[in-house]
């Protein structure tokens, strides 16, 4: 009798211990696919926003060794995706053909003047990350940040620019001149060397002062009172 309870309590405490070790497998398991979508999540979001921020930079001119990083940037966190869930391998995509996909937009409206600026700021940061990754130097991460800097003060002033002469050629001066002036004001303020912008202002002042007479005819004349 004895003998039969203890072999009783030795199963039982067998199968409390397999329920036991079932169960931390279970969360365990539970935990790494958790952890894996969360991941992939993260993975989608910033392969999205590189494929946009490389769309933009694009169509914005920007220099081709920066393209070039966001581009295998771009890669490597397809090949991760991949590699968390290789049901995802149709065949990896090339990050250009993916960013030549996305629906360009003219930087000639407000809104997509703010958009570009957004993939930028975005672009900006991730050289940053690149080099805190060791992918590029800190001195190169610098560099292009800078250069990105500009060109999203270039990106802001040519979409001023484009909405000027817009409205001139549809008559309407005193907006344009608007725009224009709001341009200057975007190059004045960069933190750039002058050199760079000189020239830039130069052109822009003489089509401020050329608008400006323009404006100031198209002005009616006030009323004489007698």
């Amino acid at each position: 009798m004895y003998n039969d309870n203890f072999l009783y309590v030795i199963i039982l405490i067998a199968v409390l211990l397999a329920a036991l070790g079932l169960n931390a497998f279970l969360d365990f398991r539970n935990d790494l696919n958790r952890k894996r979508r969360e991941r992939l999540n993260w993975l989608s979001q910033q392969s999205s926003h590189t494929l946009n921020a490389l769309a933009i930079l694009k169509q914005s001119g920007c220099r081709a060794d920066i393209i070039e990083k966001l581009d295998q940037h771009a890669m490597s966190l397809i090949e991760e995706m991949i590699a968390l869930s290789p049901k995802l391998n149709m065949g990896v995509p090339d990050p250009n053909e993916a960013a030549s996909a996305v629906t360009p937009q003219q930087l000639t409206s407000d809104r997509a003047i703010k958009r570009a600026q957004i993939y930028i700021k975005f672009a900006e940061k991730l050289m940053i990350e690149l080099a805190h990754g060791g992918r590029i130097t800190m001195q190169l991460a610098q560099t292009y940040k800078q250069e990105l800097y500009w060109l999203s003060v270039t990106v802001v002033a040519d979409g001023h620019i484009n909405q000027a002469k817009t409205l001139e050629s549809a008559g309407a001066a005193l907006p344009a001149l608007s725009h224009l002036k709001h341009a200057k004001a975007v190059l004045v303020r960069a933190m750039v060397s002058a050199d760079l912008k000189q020239s830039r202002l130069q052109s822009l002042q003489g089509d401020i002062n050329r608008l400006d007479l323009i404006a100031q005819a198209q002005k009616p004349n006030p009323t004489r009172a007698f």
